[in-house]
């Protein structure tokens, strides 16, 4: 039998053992042609192939247009790929999805086409456009923001982390959402001009042993992706107090003034209080 039996290179038996005749009401659908081999292996194949597309397009090749919108499934064994659009603080910043990763980097034509209409200022780049990004692991000084003064090392922080990030492709692997709609991540970018060159780095331990960031040390809420990774960043801090870098610089003059960046959010009521609630 053809397929589909009723196509115009069927033969009018096969046709008649399918379709009823309009002249005789008692002659109802051969369903036996539909069960054959040649005819069940094809549409077997077909669907899944279809069903089989859409689970890669839903998995690998939509694009997540911002932290609301990843699917828990991520959370812990997954990460996003995408190019960041702006820094906010020493410590989060935002990417534009481009799913497919490295390869394929789908979505690029797109941020190019919102780069072009913010360029021209005819739309702006909405916040909904872009996943916000908080870097697992670590507290940088803060930035000015509603009133608040601004924390000794924060402009450097925030000015490295701006440089070495901003139009560059990285890599989140997501590990829980927090309070302010942001994804909690490990972060991984490629940089040519880094010895040796294109090397995968962890940002956030290269703040850390820059002295541009201290461990996390909220009471919940912490988040290092494993205790081995843990582990790693207390002893990056550690050298980078002991070399007095960065924010460590004033560390042993100031002694007991000193204050870390967790301590200045508790001082500021910038804690954890939303996110006990939350638990």
């Amino acid at each position: 039998m053809r397929w589909p039996p009723w196509s115009p290179e069927s033969t009018n038996d096969e046709k008649q053992s399918i379709w009823s005749s309009s002249n005789n009401s008692s002659s109802v659908l051969d369903w036996r042609a539909f069960v054959e081999p040649r005819t069940l292996v094809p549409t077997i194949l077909l669907t899944s192939g279809i069903l089989i597309s859409v689970r890669i397009h839903r998995t690998y090749l939509r694009r997540i247009p911002d932290a609301p919108s990843i699917s828990p499934s991520f959370l812990r064994r997954r990460s996003v790929f995408g190019q960041v659009t702006s820094v906010g603080d020493g410590d989060n910043f935002r990417i534009f999805h481009t799913p497919g990763g490295e390869a394929c980097g789908l979505g690029l034509d797109a941020l190019e086409e919102v780069k072009k209409e913010l360029k021209d200022n005819t739309v702006r780049l909405h916040h909904y456009t872009q996943i916000h990004i908080r870097l697992a692991g670590i507290d940088a000084p803060e930035l000015a923001h509603f009133g608040r003064p601004e924390q000794p090392f924060a402009r450097d922080a925030h000015t490295w982390l701006t440089n070495y990030l901003t139009s560059k492709r990285v890599r989140a692997l997501v590990h829980r959402q927090d309070q302010y709609s942001r994804v909690v991540a490990s972060v991984y970018v490629r940089r040519a001009f880094d010895f040796p060159p294109f090397r995968r780095r962890d940002v956030s331990y290269e703040m850390l042993r820059r002295g541009l960031a201290t461990v996390y040390e909220a009471k919940v809420g912490s988040e290092f992706g494993g205790e081995k990774m843990e582990k790693k960043y207390r002893r990056a801090e550690w050298w980078a107090k002991k070399r007095a870098k960065g924010l460590w610089r004033d560390y042993k003059a100031v002694g007991g003034n000193w204050e870390s960046p967790r301590e200045y959010k508790n001082r500021m009521g910038m804690g954890d209080s939303t996110l006990e609630k939350k638990k």
